[in-house]
Order: C-alpha cells, then structure tokens, then sequence
C-alpha cells in the first residue's frame, strides 16, 4: 500500500497542469529526471538519485510511467498509487556497467514502445542528476527523436502551492524553530562545531510531539569565526571561541518540504559594528517582507531591501531569496523565481519564497532568513523566531 502523503486527486492535478505545459511545448513525451519533480508528479519517494532514474509522461497516457533501478522498484511501488504496468525497472547489470550498457538504452526502449521514438521529447537538460552521457545515449539509441530542453516545465508548475503542500511547510518550520533553537543552545566557547551540528540534526529528526522530520535537501550550514564571510561553509573540529559570529541556516523537512530559517549568533559580546550590521539586515528584511503581495515582482520586493539598506551605505549585489519548497539534494530551490533585479516574475498567492537577505564581508557577515508564503494580503512568515543577533 502506497504511503499517503496526498491524496489521488492532487497527483491528478499537478499530472494534468504539466501535461498542459506540455501540449504548450508539442511534446509527445517528458522525460522527467529531477527527484523533486519525480515525486511531485508520482510520490515516488527515495535516495535512488544516484543512479539513473525518471518518470515519462506522455499526453495518451493517464499515469507517468516510473524506469528505475530494479531493486528500487519496490521503493516505487511504496510510495506511489502507479500500477504495475507503469513501473519498468532495468536490471543492474545497466548500473555503472563494465560492459558497454547504460540505462539510458533502456529508457530509449521504453520511449520506442510508447511510439514517441521519431517524436519531440522533453528532457531536463540541466537537472543534477541528469548526465551529459546520459543524453548522448538518448541521440545514439533514438536517432529520429527531436529532442528538446525542458529542464524548468516542471518546476514553474510547482510555484503555487496547494493547501496541503503548504500544511507541510507550515510543519517544517516547526522543526526549523526547534532545531535552530537547539543549536543556539549548543554553541558556546570551548564546545567544537560538530557538536553544535549534532544537536541540530538531532533535532531536525526528532521532530515535535506530534510528528518526526525528515533529512532535509541542504545539511546545516555554520561557518563560524573568520569564515563567516563566506555563507556555505559547513562544520570542523575547531571549537567555538570568544569574539566568534557564527550563521546558522538550516531547514526542517516534512514529506520533503522544506521551511528554511537562518540567524547569526555572536559568542562573548559583539562588537558594535556586527550589532549595526544584525539592525540593518532585520530591517531590511521586514521591508522587504512588507512589499511582498500578490500582483508585485520579485525584483520589487529585492528593491525594498536594496532601498533599505543603501540608507546605511550598504550594497549587496547578490540575490536575497528564490522561490522554494520541495526538494531532494543538493536543493530545496525550485530554480524558478528569485528575488533579485530583472527578474519579473508577478507574485501570487500561495508562491513560497525563502528569503535571506543576508550581509557577508570580508572579516564577518550576518545572516537572517524567512521562509514565507504569499497570502492574499501579503507575505505570512512559516516560523516564529525572534529576528536579532543571539549571544552565546
């Protein structure tokens, strides 16, 4: 019995919106290969990533078809409604074969039985998981296919959420006020980094009373000392030591949706000017919060920022958010919408940003992050979590 993360017709929903998209496009198949968009259009569920994997939908053809690792076809059958007939493994002699075999030859068979092999496919031409071999196997094996890129069809589909994906959302940021209320707790002078990490991932696991957390997209990032100029930095051995500012980001995850939350913490007492930098950031960010509506451009709500901040004398030239929700690694980011000059794309409601306006120089950075929903009347923050610079 498949795990009932959402119900038949939500799956029937987003199936019919993509096949829309892509009668659009002329596609007599998509070749759909991101994790994220795997398990949007099916459920399918599971760290098989790794190897070559994909659903096909074709417009004649109610249910995707899932083509997968023999032994993950199980995994298919776990958590997806798709009937037997719709899943195809391939056996394992096609995974990183010595022999000149690759998955691909076996998903160009599955094309070929579905009549589209002299058709116009889709391809996600700059998903992860997706491999330069991967299409040059596609051209060998199916010669007069015309093939075509449509790495984000999917993604754009999956901008506006339903109630029950936000419901997820709205879970996962209770984990993210629990796990970054944990590692606040651990980090102190003399206390390594990695044990700070351990803390916060327990508690993205442990969940709340009321349900557990899933492993999120993205592993906490904590660069901490003379590296928090640099935002990606992970965890060491070093311990934590007087005079340190230390960024925190991290994010809960719930059926994989994801709620991000990021906050700076300083260890001993900050110097003036990181305590400035932390007052300009907040309010920045709330401005920007409070241009964000239904009917304004992304580049609108990053102006608000920008407007905010350049009354200090502060730039930044980087975005400060992007469109986000489910994922698999090494992303929750939709790769669709970001927050940022030149991008017009009109919010509406029910589009979920992660916004992190964060300050990073050479010697030091504040981060501060929202993940936001945009209601009718404007951006509703997921977690509630005091916005300053913490002291440990």
């Amino acid at each position: 019995m498949a795990q009932a993360v959402f119900d038949t017709a939500e799956y029937d929903r987003r199936i019919a919106r993509t096949k829309a998209r892509m009668e659009e496009e002329g596609l007599d198949a998509a070749v759909v290969s991101d994790p994220a968009n795997m398990n949007y259009l099916t459920g399918y569920d599971g760290w098989s990533f790794y190897v070559h994997q994909a659903v096909i939908l074709t417009p004649d053809r109610d249910e995707p078809i899932w083509v997968g690792r023999q032994m993950d076809a199980t995994g298919a059958r776990a958590t997806t409604r798709l009937s037997e007939e719709s899943i195809r493994p391939y056996s394992d002699d096609h995974v990183q074969s010595p022999r000149d075999l690759h998955p691909m030859d076996f998903f160009a068979e599955v094309l070929s039985d579905l009549g589209v092999d002299d058709g116009r496919i889709g391809l996600e031409m700059d998903a992860y998981y997706f491999t330069a071999k991967s299409y040059t196997r596609l051209q060998n094996n199916l010669p007069e296919a015309d093939f075509e890129d449509i790495t984000l069809l999917v993604n754009w589909v999956r901008v506006k959420k339903s109630e029950a994906e936000l419901e997820y959302m709205k879970q996962a940021a209770r984990i993210s006020e629990n796990a970054m209320q944990a590692g606040l707790d651990a980090i102190g002078e003399g206390v390594p980094e990695y044990e700070a990490a351990e803390a916060i991932y327990s508690a993205l696991i442990d969940g709340t009373d009321e349900y557990g957390g899933d492993y999120p997209a993205i592993v906490p990032l904590m660069p901490s000392g003379d590296y928090t100029g640099t935002p990606h930095l992970t965890w060491t051995d070093r311990p934590f030591r007087n005079g340190d500012p230390v960024l925190i980001e991290l994010s809960g995850c719930r059926h994989r949706y994801h709620s991000p939350l990021a906050r700076t913490t300083f260890v001993g007492d900050p110097p003036e000017e990181v305590e400035e930098t932390a007052e300009i950031v907040v309010e920045g960010m709330e401005a920007a919060l409070d241009a964000a509506e239904p009917g304004v451009t992304a580049e609108e709500v990053e102006k608000a920022w920008r407007d905010t901040i350049a009354k200090y004398g502060v730039e930044k030239a980087d975005r400060i958010g992007y469109s986000m929700g489910l994922g698999y690694p090494p992303d929750w980011g939709e790769h669709t919408a970001s927050l940022r000059p030149g991008d017009e794309t009109v919010l509406e409601e029910n589009m979920t940003f992660h916004t992190i306006p964060g300050l990073w120089f050479d010697d030091f950075g504040v981060e501060l992050s929202e993940t936001f929903r945009v209601t009718s009347t404007g951006a509703e923050p997921l977690a509630d979590f005091p916005r300053r610079l913490f002291t440990a």
